[in-house]
Formats: C-alpha cells, sequence, structure tokens
C-alpha cells in the first residue's frame, strides 16, 4: 500500500459520520511522505519543534504548537509518542512512529477522541511495523 493510500483510506475515512479536516505522514526530517489535498503547507522549524517535543516533553508547551502557520494551544498527551493541541472547536493529533510523524487535524463535529482514534491506531501499527 503507498503512503497517500495510507493516508486517503485510513487516516482521512468517516468515523461516526465525521472525518478529519487534513491528515498527513511526514518523516522526521520534514520530507512529506503523503498528505491529504488539504493539509497546510508545513514549514521546516514547526516539524523541528515537533521533534523537540517528543525528545523533551513540554518544549512546545510555554509557545504553542505550530502546523502550518497554525498556533495550538499543547494540551494532554502522551510523553514522547502523541502531542495533541487545541484550537477553537477544533485540534491536532501527532502520533510519532519510529520513522515518521502521522498527523491529524480537525475540527467540528468530530471530537478530539474520534481524532485520537484515527491517528493513533494507524501509528500504533506502523510502530509494529518498523516504520
Amino acid at each position: 500500500m503507498s503512503w497517500q493510500a495510507y493516508v486517503d483510506d485510513h487516516l482521512m475515512c468517516e468515523i461516526e459520520g465525521n472525518h478529519l479536516s487534513a491528515a498527513a505522514i511526514i518523516g522526521h526530517d520534514g520530507v512529506v511522505w503523503a498528505q491529504s489535498a488539504t493539509f497546510p503547507q508545513v514549514k521546516p522549524e514547526e516539524i523541528t519543534g515537533i521533534m523537540n517535543d517528543f525528545n523533551e516533553p513540554g518544549s512546545l508547551a510555554p509557545t504553542g504548537l505550530y502546523l502550518g502557520g497554525t498556533k495550538y494551544m499543547v494540551i494532554q498527551g502522551e510523553p514522547g509518542a502523541v502531542i495533541r493541541g487545541k484550537k477553537g472547536p477544533g485540534g491536532v493529533t501527532i502520533k510519532k512512529t519510529t520513522m515518521s510523524l502521522i498527523i491529524g487535524i480537525y475540527d467540528e463535529p468530530m471530537t478530539p477522541g474520534q481524532c485520537n482514534m484515527l491517528v493513533e491506531r494507524p501509528g500504533d501499527y506502523l510502530l509494529e511495523q518498523g516504520f
């Protein structure tokens, strides 16, 4: 399965009638492996900040998480494994795998829990597969 099919079929799929607004799989080096058409243009320093937070949990909390120029307030995640951000009625979930970041962006009516499920389950699978 191609990485694009993974985004299209697993991340952008429907869950309880809702879809992510955007999703991507991005390498730790910031290279986009695959993304939805709606995924924002990510800046290298944004990926660097995200990777730093995985290595030093909490480092993004004072400044916020930036993705495509949009600022998200960092909320409870799993240190070294998952970063979650909130902005108004939407937010973002980022799951770190061995080689990539699985990113899902959502807006209402999708719930944070639905986003977490769509992003983290495939992320766990990729971890098991060595990706």
